[in-house]
């Protein structure tokens, strides 16, 4: 019984861990990502870029036996494309938010998430329908992270530009975790397609990528070459490479831990903790860039905490009384 009970999930120091290394990997993203946008505006090459770094990543892996090589079908392509189209629009969206508006702002807008996945879980089969109380959790999740950006006397301004970027790449984001976990499950039951999480979000990555590159032909490369060479010359060539690179390692790793926590937990509750994590962005932001903490910033955090908290324990409660009376 006790082997059963075992095997019927992850183990919590399992999804710690995920966790705990999703966090810390998305918060140097954010990091460099800034510092990368910062240094050229061309933000849909940096978001190829990004995943060019992945790309060469799992070939290495691949290459080297550090993991098995996937073997796929057409069949089993296909299933992966609609899921590396979002994953292109939820990275891009992100990328181009930040570059052209405030990174508190973004990170407002981004915290909305939850609400965009707990409506996606409705919307698309397996309906995911949480309790009520859950669903109400969302609101000082999301109004706890606003108020953590919040700056006393100045507010937040309004960018509508970043805020349609932002929203793109939230409701892209809900679809890559609604439909990735029904994805990795699928391919990860036959053991002689090799695809585990982590091969699961390589693949995903490449297609990302092969998404990415017509929008940087579409939208940057007639002035790809004068925004290098301005970038170069104000920044230095190796800065700019550096911070691009270092990006782009810290999002695919980051990405791959968090792809393997919503196969296992599920959309929503990947999209809360996405959402608490914010928080630790704003707040290690502001140490690297030297800006001060205010006191919306601490209130914030703690409200947003405290609801992700509270969501996890009202998520459970009711489907646990369900199980006991049938």
């Amino acid at each position: 019984m006790g082997s059963s009970t075992a095997s019927s999930g992850p183990s919590s120091l399992k999804l710690v861990g995920l966790v705990a290394a999703w966090y810390a990997g998305n918060t140097l993203y954010n990091i460099y990502n800034k510092k990368a946008t910062n240094m050229i505006h061309a933000h849909w090459f940096v978001a190829a870029a990004q995943l060019v770094v992945g790309v060469v990543w799992s070939m290495v892996m691949w290459g080297t036996g550090i993991r098995k090589t996937p073997n796929l079908t057409a069949g089993d392509i296909a299933k992966c494309v609609p899921i590396g189209l979002f994953a292109c629009l939820a990275h891009a969206g992100s990328v181009l938010a930040m570059g052209v508006g405030a990174v508190s702002f973004a990170q407002i807008v981004k915290a909305c998430e939850p609400a965009f996945a707990a409506a996606i879980g409705l919307l698309l089969p397996p309906m995911d329908v949480k309790p009520l109380l859950a669903y109400a959790m969302l609101i000082p999740i999301v109004g706890g992270v606003g108020l953590a950006c919040v700056k006393e006397g100045k507010g937040v301004d309004i960018n509508v530009t970043a805020f349609a970027w932002a929203s793109m790449a939230n409701m892209a984001a809900a679809l890559k975790g609604k439909m990735g976990g029904s994805v990795t499950k699928s391919l990860k039951g036959d053991p002689k397609k090799n695809m585990d999480s982590a091969n699961v979000y390589a693949v995903m990555n490449i297609i990302s990528f092969l998404f990415n590159v017509p929008m940087v032909v579409v939208a940057e490369l007639p002035t790809l070459q004068e925004e290098w060479d301005k970038a170069t010359a104000e920044h230095g060539a190796q800065a700019l490479i550096i911070n691009i690179a270092l990006s782009g390692f810290f999002f695919y790793i980051y990405n791959e831990f968090a792809f393997a926590f919503t196969a296992n937990v599920g959309a929503v509750t990947s999209s809360v903790l996405n959402t608490a994590k914010r928080v630790i962005i704003i707040v290690v932001s502001s140490i690297v860039f030297v800006e001060p903490m205010e006191r919306n910033t601490v209130i914030g955090s703690a409200i947003a905490i405290g609801g992700t908290f509270a969501y996890s324990l009202a998520s459970k409660a009711t489907p646990a009384a369900k199980k006991k009376k049938a």
